[in-house]
């Protein structure tokens, strides 16, 4: 692969003053939609969103039958999931701050190559508990992906197509969770699940090197500082902004809905009255292209109906579709996913994008906050949606579905009334 050309800069060597002169004068460099090595950078982000999300969630279509050889319930098998995710969660800012001093790409790389690597050993567990631990590294591998990405693209896209930009990574994430779950399916109905996730595992492979290849050196990155006591300035100060904790919340809130969901449906799917082979269960999961279209499109509904009705928008159609979910019928459940699909990705690309706008500073450890209480919403949906399906079936699941989406709207509606407010202190 060619050298980084990510050189850190010294710390203190830019000031403030310098540091903005530079940035108006090279605004007009950076990337947009037509320009040259925007193609480029965007399909390489769009391959590691499908990488990322192929390994992060490469078992949760797999539960049916990893509960079947290792002869544990569905609250069990679920931890494969959750790790990964919560492994995420818990290593995404430091992996953040490493990108700050050491550079995006860099960090990107790493973190795709660590987490091949192990994708390519989890087909060898020998246990359950050790098919956690295997899943935990790898969650915690992808870390250096989310947060680095969305800094990325703050700093080397233009403000009017950062929102464009971040959907089309997140349509990469959707991409990949719908591959790795289809593919998946339809090899483990044949192979099993060890086979399985060994191919997607090689898939991952393909397209981290793919990635490395086509994303365009970063020209704006500035090096930061790895010192704590700068990091925890930082994450105090957008830990302390209003709009960044509603946001945090939301994504976590959406995560919750769709960990639960994903992660429980191919239960409910196996078995009575629908009992799908594992293949057709798999192929459930094409409806990801919805989410596919609804995050690359995001900057389009956030331009008719602002941020905050954007939000509203998403809240809504997945609240619809959960509700469409209980249905006896597999057209109106399939329907539902549809719906929940599309309000979950759409959501998420106004919610992430929304910090990336937010940010001033830091942009890659608000990115990072972003992420993690993302994907703590992944673990935590991913489990409680798991318990609930044992306690109370499919009902229970989208009961704990519900009360999140009233979390989003809830916390819409404060941001909201805030916003209203300030105006009002501003004209008066």
């Amino acid at each position: 692969m060619p050298a980084s050309t990510e050189a850190p800069t010294r710390v203190g060597a830019v000031s403030p003053a310098s540091a903005a002169s530079a940035a108006s004068v090279t605004a007009d460099s950076r990337l947009a939609p037509g320009g040259p090595g925007y193609r480029r950078m965007s399909f390489a982000l769009f391959l590691a969103g499908v990488a990322t999300f192929a390994l992060l969630y490469s078992t949760q279509a797999l539960l049916p039958l990893i509960s079947g050889e290792f002869g544990v319930a569905a609250s069990e098998a679920s931890w494969t999931v959750a790790a990964a995710t919560g492994g995420l969660a818990l290593f995404v800012l430091p992996m953040s701050a490493l990108s700050e001093r050491f550079g995006r790409r860099t960090v990107m790389t790493a973190s795709l190559a660590v987490a091949v690597t192990v994708g390519l050993l989890v087909p060898f567990a020998p246990s359950l508990p050790a098919l956690v631990v295997l899943r935990a590294v790898q969650g915690a591998a992808l870390a250096g992906l989310p947060a680095s990405a969305t800094a990325y693209l703050a700093e080397e896209v233009r403000p009017k197509a950062l929102v464009t930009a971040i959907g089309l990574f997140v349509a990469g994430n959707s991409v990949g969770g719908m591959s790795g779950r289809v593919i998946t399916g339809w090899v483990a109905q044949e192979w099993g699940w060890r086979v399985a996730v060994g191919v997607i595992g090689a898939i991952a492979v393909a397209c981290a090197v793919a990635f490395r290849l086509l994303l365009p050196a970063p020209k704006h990155f500035v090096a930061g500082s790895l010192r704590p006591r700068v990091l925890l300035g930082t994450v105090r100060g957008h830990l302390g902004d209003p709009l960044l904790r509603r946001l945090y919340a939301i994504g976590a809130l959406f995560m919750t809905v769709f960990g639960g969901v994903y992660t429980v449906i191919g239960y409910r799917l196996t078995e009575a009255p629908f009992s799908l082979p594992q293949g057709i269960v798999g192929s459930i999961f094409l409806v990801y292209l919805v989410g596919t279209v609804s995050a690359s499109t995001a900057g389009r509904l956030v331009g008719r109906l602002g941020r905050r009705g954007a939000l509203y928008a998403a809240g809504g159609t997945t609240a619809t579709g959960l509700v469409l979910s209980l249905a006896g019928s597999l057209g109106l459940v399939l329907l539902g996913l549809v719906l929940i699909t599309g309000g979950f990705f759409a959501g998420h690309a106004v919610a992430s994008s929304a910090v990336s706008k937010t940010a001033t500073h830091g942009r890659a450890q608000a990115s990072a906050l972003y992420q993690s209480a993302y994907y703590i919403g992944s673990s935590a949906g991913s489990t409680v949606g798991a318990l609930a399906f044992h306690a109370g079936g499919w009902t229970g699941t989208v009961g704990v579905g519900l009360l999140a989406v009233l979390g989003v709207v809830s916390i819409t509606v404060l941001g909201t009334r805030a916003a209203r407010a300030q105006r009002r202190v501003v004209t008066a």
